[in-house]
Order: structure tokens, then sequence, then C-alpha cells
């Protein structure tokens, strides 16, 4: 009886927490950067063929110019769970078009550009990145891979994503270790176990998430990524992690949740005086803190990178079994996981 009040309480306290978020994020809208609206315009749509019954829809920024034959690189950005209820969503809802930004698109290195890409879950389905869609997503990047193939260097295609887009960011670069040069998951609610990082083993890794996160714990469900990750890599000095003690803009004001650490990713890791990224602190595979110096933020990390990848589309879900496991966890974390869940879908509702 003692235990079933305690957990009881438990769940009251973070279902209160969870709700208390999103009544904040209801009353005070994100500070968006001025031409914003100008710059989510750049984003095109696009249509990934039917894959295992599903179609994933997307929306992309082209670099390219008339007659150009460069080649760029392609990131791919998975949104979180409520900001694929509609077509566009996922780029108006949370800054990723600052990436499609002059100044940014200069960061990218030996290019000054790079593609970005931002799929949606078809969460009009009840599909919030479902394990169902990792190969219908990876259909959708191939077909874009194709249609671009003169302008895309596929030895440098980038995965990252907030939230549940942070799960799905790691579930694909799990399943498809070969694809990808380099993944900055978002506050991830997954926690993979030793045999699903082992996939990673040479993949760098940049971890980001907020200290006091209501819905995806950083001591229960982050830092044993993390943990799962170093366990595994060869790459440890590649590797990053970069924790918030206080979840803030790039001003320095607290966001309403503690969850939106993917503000900090969407400034590349600075100030808005392009100094460090308030209460940020950013840690290597080896335990040493890294010195962020503007501007060589996530954007030149990601830059650094590139793969053996020859541009062959995947035929089946590659280690996607591996990615359907997660490391043990208690029912309080288990219990976690389903609330964020949740609240992930409620934030759909309260936009």
């Amino acid at each position: 009886m003692k235990t079933k009040k305690i957990l009881s309480l438990a769940l009251s306290l973070l279902m209160l927490m969870g709700i208390c978020s999103l009544a904040s994020f209801a009353k005070e809208p994100l500070s968006l950067s001025a031409g914003l609206d100008e710059l989510e315009k750049q984003f095109e749509p696009g249509q990934g063929p039917e894959a295992e019954g599903y179609a994933i829809d997307y929306r992309y920024f082209s670099p390219v110019k008339e007659n150009d034959t460069a080649e760029y690189p392609l990131v791919v950005w998975l949104h979180g769970m409520g900001d694929g209820a509609d077509e566009g969503r996922q780029v108006s809802a949370q800054q990723v078009a600052l990436w499609s930004s002059a100044e940014y698109q200069s960061r990218f290195k030996d290019t000054g550009g790079a593609f970005i890409i931002a799929p949606r879950s078809l969460e009009e389905k009840e599909l919030y990145w479902d394990d169902c869609l990792i190969y219908p997503l990876r259909a959708a990047i191939d077909d874009f891979i194709a249609q671009n193939r003169e302008n895309i260097d596929v030895s440098r295609i980038y995965v990252g994503g907030y939230s549940m887009g942070g799960k799905m960011t790691l579930k694909m670069a799990v399943a498809y270790p070969e694809l990808f040069a380099a993944a900055f998951p978002i506050c991830p609610a997954w926690v993979p176990d030793e045999e699903a990082t082992a996939c990673l083993s040479d993949m760098p890794v940049w971890l980001t998430s907020g200290k006091l996160d209501p819905l995806v714990s950083y001591h229960r469900m982050v830092l044993p990524t993390w943990r799962n990750i170093l366990a595994q890599t060869n790459v440890p000095d590649l590797c990053r992690l970069s924790s918030q003690s206080v979840t803030a803009r790039p001003n320095g004001i607290a966001i309403a949740s503690a969850h939106f650490s993917w503000i900090a990713v969407n400034n590349d890791m600075f100030s808005s005086k392009n100094g460090d990224y308030p209460f940020m602190k950013t840690v290597d595979g080896l335990g040493n803190e890294v010195t962020l110096t503007y501007p060589e933020g996530m954007i030149s990390w990601l830059s650094a990178f590139s793969s053996d990848y020859d541009g062959a589309p995947a035929t089946d879900s590659g280690n996607a079994e591996a990615a359907n496991e997660s490391a043990h966890l208690t029912f309080i974390e288990a219990l976690e996981v389903w609330l964020s869940e949740l609240f992930g879908k409620l934030f759909g509702m309260f936009r």
C-alpha cells in the first residue's frame, strides 16, 4: 500500500510538472528572431515514396544557385511530438528555419551552405516517429538524395532532432549508421541499450539536454544514453554532451519549459552576444570541458565529419531490430517515457 502511494504521488508530481510547463508555454510564446517568417518561406514541400504502407512528406531548403555544380551537405531535422500535426509545422514551430539563414549557411565549412530537410511524422495517423516509420523515413531521404544527386555530398549527411525527434534521431542512426556522418539528438525520449549504441561506435554524437527537463529526465534518460554511447564508441574525443542548468533563450531569459533545450542548438550554441550559451556546459567523451569559440558551434562540429557512404539507397530497415531495443527501465523510468509521449501529444492540442 505504501509503495502504491509513493508511485501515485510520483505520477501526480510528474503530471503537475508537465501541465505547468504546458500552461506556461501556452501563455508565453518563444521569442523569434527577426525575419524568421521570411526564412520559413524558403522551405519548399516535398513527398517521399510509399514504403511499407507509409509515405513521409517533408519541407526542404536548397542552397543550390543557378548553374551551381557544387556538392553540399544534407542535414536531416526531426521534429518533436506535436510539431507534425500539420504539413509545414515542423519548420514553423521551433526555429529550424534559422539554419537556412545566410549567416548559418556560411558556417558550413568548405561549401558555405547545406541542404536542410525536415520530414514530418504522420501525426494525423497517431504516429509519433513510431518504429514503423524508420524505413519510410529512410525511403524519403533516399528519394530526396536521388532528386538532388548532383548537388548533395552523400559523405556528409547529418541527422538531429528533439524530444520524440531526438528518439528518432538515435533510432535512424542505429538503423543506418552507414548513412550518417554525425548525429545530434536533443533531449531524446529513448534510452538505447549497449547493443543499439554499438551500432554508433564510429559515429560522432552530440547530445543536448536541460538538467531540469520535466519530460525527458536528464539523470534517468539522457545520462544513461550518454554512458551507453561512451561504453561503445571508438571516437570519445569527438562525442559531446551539452547540459543546461537553466534552459534559456540565447539572451539568458529562462524558457517556460526546461524541455526546450533545442533552442540552444537552433542558435548554434551561442548567446545573443555571440558568447557562451547561457547556463550551458559542454564536455567531450573523455570528460574534458569543451569551450566553443564563435562562430565554431554545432554547425562547424558537424561540418568536420564525413562518412564512406556511397549514395546507395536502403532496401530494408537496416539495424531497426537493434533500434527497437532499449535499456532496461525501472517502473518510474518507464512511466516517465510514457508521460513524455502523453505530454508531447498534449503539446499539439495547446498549439
